[in-house]
């Protein structure tokens, strides 16, 4: 976990009205980050890291971050290079679309992409509500240290099942994409520069989900 005599990064959790913002908040301090819950734009964009949560529907979460100029602040952090990480529904909305219910929204269209309905069948229930393991992309900074066989907690019904960015230029890093499997392949996590997610919730996913965000926090 973070070296807690270091000096502390300090990160902004999100809040636009649709995530775990306590939880987050405690996780992120339990490895040593200096942790503000807010939506104000100049203290987001200040930030060592900007934490975006997300639950619920895919559309309400984009209103919601719109009318929170969430969409500003994770934009023009990004273009300055500067760390911002989502979770769940706040990595979903990263992606170009989300279709839910048969209803297409337009997401932040920081990666190409459709988030869409996880497949059931009889022994994968729909939504995804439990512990799973991940394959993790080779040479991953997020996941460094922790077991193979480490679980973190999955709860959702929608999930990204393609892939489609690559790097355009062979003198950048390809992006490290991490999977699981809930009847069919989805994505797990993201580590593309300086954007990064999970489809889980690592703040609650016990000691490994801590140490998933320690690796996030050492990167800032």
């Amino acid at each position: 976990m973070a070296d807690r005599t270091s000096v502390r990064k300090s990160v902004v959790v999100f809040d636009y009205g649709f995530g775990n913002v306590r939880s987050a908040e405690r996780a992120l301090a339990r490895v040593g980050a200096d942790v503000e819950i807010t939506r104000d734009y100049d203290r987001a964009m200040a930030a060592d890291g900007l934490l975006v949560p997300g639950v619920g529907a895919f559309a309400a979460c984009m209103d919601g971050l719109r009318a929170a100029r969430g969409h500003w602040v994770v934009g023009r952090r990004l273009a300055g290079g500067r760390p911002v990480m989502g979770i769940c529904v706040g990595m979903q909305i990263l992606f170009a679309r989300g279709i839910e219910h048969g209803h297409e929204a337009e997401g932040l269209d920081e990666w190409p992409g459709t988030v869409g309905p996880l497949k059931a069948d009889e022994r994968h229930p729909v939504p995804h509500m439990g512990w799973n393991t991940v394959e993790v992309a080779e040479g991953s900074r997020l996941f460094a240290g922790l077991p193979a066989d480490a679980r973190y907690y999955f709860v959702h019904s929608y999930a990204v099942h393609d892939w489609e960015l690559e790097a355009s230029n062979p003198a950048m890093a390809a992006p490290r994409v991490s999977w699981t499997t809930h009847g069919s392949p989805f994505v797990a996590a993201v580590e593309n520069g300086p954007l990064w997610a999970t489809q889980f919730h690592p703040e609650k996913s016990g000691d490994a989900g801590a140490e998933l965000l320690s690796n996030w926090i050492g990167t800032l």
